[in-house]
């Protein structure tokens, strides 16, 4: 089999980036190594950018997400026992829209479906081949069978475990890590959420959200110890805990009920530079994570297949190189920011067990004066719904 340009990974990242192509007249084959219901099976964020919504639009992927879509022009920060309303719209003109990652991925795969595209699942044993050359190819194993697929480019979207990151030559890349002393536990229930809008909250006892994925369906975050495992924490300590780290009005009205989903996820900073290796190409989790304080994984993944889809298309309309020569300081100038931005406030909300009082002081201060002054807070709006493609 031949395309021009090899997939591997159908997430959000590699099912954007093969509509974009199609779009652009540009073939594409899909390699995943899971079956499609694991993929969709998995729970992951469920914020998006305006940038993030025009390319689903754009691909033909938006029309449920306007549909059930629940679009916000703010957020709340909780501390000091009270909530402050941080206004997004006002200052930037624009909002986010609250729609699951596993939603945007089945319209990506309905979309991939019906234009025809060729997706092959459960692709074991995938590894990409001579990719520092002029022909780079894919090795794959499907029911027991050797596969070859040659291509011109490879875009390794197969996220932070995959194979496209580990097949580069360890001098060639540049890794940046900080790993968080805490984890996320977070539940997901059939139960209203407890309010309009997000709220973040910064507690003594811990960081909580209160978040959600649609007018009925609500997902719930506190801060927990790494070393805390899920099977310790019962429906009712979840609910328990959450209600102490909420204001009070927020705790009272907190519908609670039955978790449908209960897992525990480490939080990260991470990035690989660059973003580029002969022809094969990084994009989304493969190249970063983000901790999910600042909403920015799913959006990161998103900008990446745009920069990368136009840079293809470049490639093949206008016989331009520019594009993919730019492509990873092009990505790795927003990542950066995006990457700075979620640290910020993955340390302004969060309980850090070597902080001390001092720490905390800090932390209530940079709340405050973010609060209340016209200029911090439209500081975070702006990074908060996404600096500009």
């Amino acid at each position: 089999m031949r395309t021009k340009v090899a997939i591997i990974g159908a997430g959000p990242a590699g099912l954007l980036l093969g509509q974009l192509l199609h779009r652009y007249g540009v073939d594409n084959v899909i390699l995943e190594r899971h079956t499609g219901e694991y993929v969709l099976g998995r729970i992951r964020a469920g914020l998006l950018e305006e940038g993030t919504v025009a390319l689903l639009d754009e691909v033909g992927a938006g029309a449920r997400l306007h549909h059930e879509g629940l679009v916000h022009k703010g957020i709340e920060l909780a501390f000091g026992g009270e909530r402050h309303r941080i206004d997004l719209h006002g200052p930037t003109g624009k909002t986010v829209t609250i729609y699951g990652q596993t939603e945007v991925t089945l319209d990506l795969m309905n979309a991939r479906r019906t234009a025809g595209l060729t997706s092959i699942y459960e692709a074991e044993h995938v590894k990409p081949i001579d990719f520092d050359t002029d022909h780079p190819r894919i090795s794959y194993v499907k029911d027991g069978a050797s596969h070859e697929l040659e291509c011109d480019f490879i875009a390794g979207c197969d996220g932070f475990h995959g194979v496209s990151r580990a097949s580069v030559e360890p001098e060639a890349i540049e890794t940046f890590e900080r790993v968080y002393p805490f984890g996320w536990l977070g539940i997901l229930s059939d139960t209203p959420p407890v309010s309009h809008e997000l709220i973040y909250s910064n507690h003594a006892r811990g960081f909580a959200l209160c978040t959600m994925r649609s007018t009925k369906r609500s997902r719930h975050y506190v801060q927990c110890s790494l070393d805390d495992r899920v099977e310790a924490w019962s429906d009712e300590r979840f609910w328990d805990e959450l209600k102490r780290r909420l204001d009070q009005k927020a705790a009272d009205e907190l519908v609670t009920g039955p978790s449908i989903e209960k897992s525990i996820a480490p939080l990260r900073s991470f990035v690989a530079e660059p973003m580029r290796f002969g022809r094969l190409f990084l994009a989304g989790d493969a190249a970063h994570i983000v901790p999910p304080t600042g909403a920015k994984g799913l959006n990161l993944a998103a900008s990446d297949a745009h920069y990368l889809a136009q840079a293809f298309r470049e490639y093949y309309d206008e016989k331009s190189s520019a594009g993919i020569d730019a492509y990873s300081a092009r990505a790795l100038s927003r990542v950066w920011k995006a990457v700075r931005f979620s640290w910020w406030m993955t340390s302004m909300l969060h309980k850090f067990p070597d902080n001390g009082e001092f720490g905390a002081r800090i932390q209530l201060a940079e709340l405050d004066y973010v609060a209340n002054s016209k200029a911090a807070a439209a500081s975070l709006a702006e990074n908060y719904v996404g600096l500009p493609f």
